[in-house]
């Protein structure tokens, strides 16, 4: 097996007192259509999981609500026991309806029993780290996340949880969240055309905290820019790749976790990831976001 993150482009970040290597994997698209029910290639989806850890990942993105539970079930069954250098990173606060919804979920009966579904799927004792999920599939909105964000508070101080992040919040959200308990990691979408966290990443790198950006399924990507798929071709480069090395150059704090049920792909995401990219490249990429 690899050198955990010998190979792999960007290094590694801290999650509290776990490093994990800033270009992780996430799990989502392993269940099946809409994320909804198993894999039409279960044995594809448990070989892109171990080749994932045999290149040296250490940083696996996941959620109850994929499948649901289909996702943790087969990452529990392509990894355990765990290889002591890998950390899961789960989220909670929505659930799946019959109509492949997201309805929230962050009553504190509903958070302790995601929870103890997290540990029971996954076959661990303590979840390395459990974000929050706010907001709705729109994006964040405002309120308070005081009183699901200290039932998650509560679970780790029980030993449930190592550590604490926030997704799909805002600014406000995450200063609310620190001063109940600290967090390691925000993940909240961004990409080349949507750099609303701008501020937000630079204030989290200030203070030692992850950011780990999304893409939404079936929506904008930045691979609908001509400014980018300009760059990718004198690259000799897909959209993607230049995508992710931006993405791992922008901050050091940044963290990837791009997705996919194929193992040819997730090669070429770990490649693409360490795309050399000029200060000319990154000037004209910078302004497609301006």
């Amino acid at each position: 097996m690899s050198t955990p993150s010998a190979s792999l482009p960007g290094g590694t970040w801290p999650l509290g007192d776990l490093t994990v290597s800033r270009v992780g994997y996430g799990a989502m698209q392993l269940a099946g259509p809409g994320v909804m029910g198993p894999p039409a290639d279960r044995d594809g989806a448990l070989a892109v999981l171990r080749e994932a850890v045999a290149l040296g990942i250490t940083h696996v993105d996941t959620a109850g609500a994929y499948g649901p539970r289909v996702t943790n079930q087969l990452i529990r069954e392509a990894l355990h026991p765990y290889p002591s250098s890998l950390h899961l990173v789960t989220k909670v606060g929505a659930v799946r309806d019959e109509q492949g919804g997201w309805p929230p979920a962050r009553r504190p009966e509903e958070l302790r029993r995601a929870v103890r579904e997290n540990l029971d799927d996954l076959g661990l004792d303590a979840l390395d780290v459990v974000n929050l999920r706010f907001g709705d599939a729109q994006g964040p909105r405002p309120g308070s996340l005081a009183e699901p964000f200290e039932t998650l508070a509560e679970l780790r101080q029980q030993g449930l949880i190592r550590h604490l992040g926030v997704s799909n919040v805002t600014a406000d959200q995450v200063a609310e969240a620190r001063g109940i308990a600290p967090i390691v990691c925000v993940q909240n979408l961004y990409n080349l055309a949507h750099r609303q966290d701008d501020k937000l990443i630079d204030d989290l790198a200030g203070k030692g905290i992850a950011y780990v950006p999304f893409f939404p399924l079936g929506g904008f990507t930045p691979l609908q820019s001509t400014a980018l798929s300009a760059v990718a071709a004198r690259l000799d480069a897909t959209p993607m790749a230049v995508a992710l090395a931006w993405l791992l150059r922008r901050s050091p704090n940044i963290l990837l976790i791009p997705g996919t049920s194929s193992v040819a792909h997730l090669r070429e995401n770990v490649a693409g990831a360490g795309l050399p990219l000029s200060d000319a490249d990154l000037a004209e990429l910078d302004r497609i976001g301006r």
